[in-house]
């Protein structure tokens, strides 16, 4: 209770103040972005990157998906290019190119080599932050969607079933109560077959409380994809 007292303050302090966090916790991400590029230093293309995503994937209407995440991606890059030491750059590359990868489809995205390019940023990120839940489960993820292909797919590019389940483990047990997290792992389940261990990880991102627009957006995800699986 004093720690969700706690994580509640520090946030009605940010938006006070404006910050970029703030803004993007509120759900102001085309603001957030905004004011990121202009500001531009790496801390802040970061999280103009982490805005554009979240607008892609929240807010955008379908047709402005992609140009959104293409928009994260150049952030990203761009504070890389000014930091290469900068963990979460990295990262938000990675998410903002297997955001992109679905739009472009496999053979386009297999022929500009984005698997590769999105399971290195992902390593990188790990290297620099081990304990980065956020990128054990977008690698996860990764070995995931690509299994699901087929596994010639799998096979070229180094995709292995067996260690989608440690990764998704791993990172809900640094990050408990991070909603998004159960729900992709739900969603893994889901595919597998396993609806009833995939209801369980939905009932509990459920009940977790929502501190930010993403966690909002998330539980409306989990509550859609419990529905689905009556």
């Amino acid at each position: 209770m004093r720690q969700a007292l706690f994580a509640a303050a520090l946030l009605a302090v940010a938006l006070a103040q404006g910050d970029l966090a703030g803004l993007i916790a509120q759900g102001r991400f085309t603001e957030a972005y905004e004011r990121g590029v202009r500001e531009a230093t790496p801390q802040a293309l970061v999280l103009a990157a982490q805005a554009a995503s979240y607008h892609a994937m929240y807010v955008a209407k379908p047709e402005e998906k992609r140009a959104w995440f293409e928009r994260a991606e150049k952030a990203a890059s761009q504070a890389i290019a000014q930091d290469p030491g900068l963990a979460e750059a990295y990262f938000e590359r990675a998410r903002a190119l297997g955001r992109l990868s679905q739009f472009k489809g496999i053979l386009e995205a297999l022929a500009e080599g984005l698997a590769p390019r999105i399971r290195a940023d992902l390593e990188e990120t790990l290297k620099r932050k081990p304990d980065h839940a956020g990128a054990m489960v977008a690698l996860a993820l990764w070995h995931f969607e690509l299994v699901q292909k087929g596994w010639l797919v799998a096979a070229t590019q180094g995709a292995d079933r067996a260690r989608v389940e440690p990764l998704m483990r791993r990172a809900i047990e640094l990050e408990p109560e991070a909603i998004v997290h159960r729900v992709e792992y739900a969603r893994v389940l889901a595919a597998w077959g396993r609806k009833e261990k995939a209801r369980e990880q939905l009932e509990t991102a459920l009940a977790l409380p929502a501190r930010t627009a993403a966690d909002r957006y998330e539980k409306e995800r989990a509550q859609k994809a419990l529905a689905e699986l009556r």
